[in-house]
């Protein structure tokens, strides 16, 4: 993805400190799987480092996800990180051929990331 010796910040909380951290950035003020927060961009960025930006994860969210879609919660954290750390990279899902894009990125990485095991 072209971050070799980038550094990214990963936090895994709970569904109360990820709506209030919702809510503090501006969005609605209830539990989201993850949010992602670049610091390639905007106020600061000539600061960061090596540094692309933060994932947080909602460890309740996810669990809940888990068991819905039947799968083991390490893989869905896995698939929230990624979805994350596209975001970081300037992703988005807003419109169709957009998260077409970004949903085929991610096959393409938990894909490689599997056979790597």
């Amino acid at each position: 993805m072209g971050c070799i010796d980038s550094e990214l910040s990963i936090a895994l909380i709970g569904d109360a400190q990820i709506a209030d951290l919702a809510g503090d950035f501006g969005r609605e003020r209830r539990p989201t799987d993850v949010l992602a927060f670049s610091m390639l961009e905007g106020e600061g960025a000539e600061y960061r480092g090596a540094a692309i930006g933060d994932v947080v994860i909602s460890v309740d969210t996810a669990a809940e996800q888990a068991r819905a879609r039947g799968v083991p919660l390490d893989q869905e954290l896995r698939d929230l990180l990624i979805h994350g750390v596209l975001h970081l990279l300037g992703m988005d899902h807003e419109y169709p051929a957009d998260a077409r894009n970004m949903r085929k990125l991610e096959d393409h990485l938990r894909w490689t990331l599997t056979r790597r095991r």
